[in-house]
């Protein structure tokens, strides 16, 4: 993941086609920093502390939420086996067999939909599905969208309920 216009989430940053750099939300930047974070985890490996200085290194990462990057990234990581389980549990193939990106999109929206209460279950749905995308496959964000609206009904079942009935 590199600069140089190699495939993955880190070629892209700061190109949204969604949302031009000058209207991006520090909170937004955050995510998108941490699904670049998750990218390199899901291929390659490394540590937290490690991948988190290689991102955090881009000369645009001054204008994230770099408190809720780190939270993301670590938290998010540090939660990976039991947010596969539930993630499992609501795709119709193995988690080996998504694309990474899909992957780390729903890892970070499943870990915010449980960490994060303050934030609306749908703006969290909203941005993962902005993010896959951005940086996803074609129909990337149309999986996640049913994934998240699914896994959420059970995350936040008052929430969510509460919501789909207006």
């Amino acid at each position: 993941m590199t600069d140089s216009g190699e495939a993955g989430p880190r070629s892209r940053a700061g190109q949204s086609a969604s949302a031009p750099a000058r209207r991006r939300s520090g909170r937004r930047r955050a995510r998108e920093y941490a699904i670049q974070g998750l990218y390199q985890w899901l291929v390659a490996g490394g540590s937290i502390q490690d991948i988190a200085a290689h991102v955090s290194a881009d000369a645009e990462f001054v204008r994230a939420d770099a408190e809720l990057f780190h939270r993301l990234l670590a938290g998010t990581i540090g939660a990976a086996p039991a947010l596969d389980e539930i993630i499992a549990a609501h795709v119709d193939r193995p988690l080996a067999e998504l694309a990474p990106v899909e992957h780390g999109v729903l890892l970070l929206a499943s870990h915010e939909l449980q960490s994060h209460p303050a934030t609306p279950w749908r703006v969290i749905v909203n941005e993962a599905i902005d993010l896959a995308r951005e940086f996803g496959g074609t129909d990337g964000h149309k999986f996640v969208n049913g994934v998240l609206e699914r896994l959420a009904a059970t995350v936040r079942p008052d929430e969510a309920c509460r919501a789909n009935s207006n």
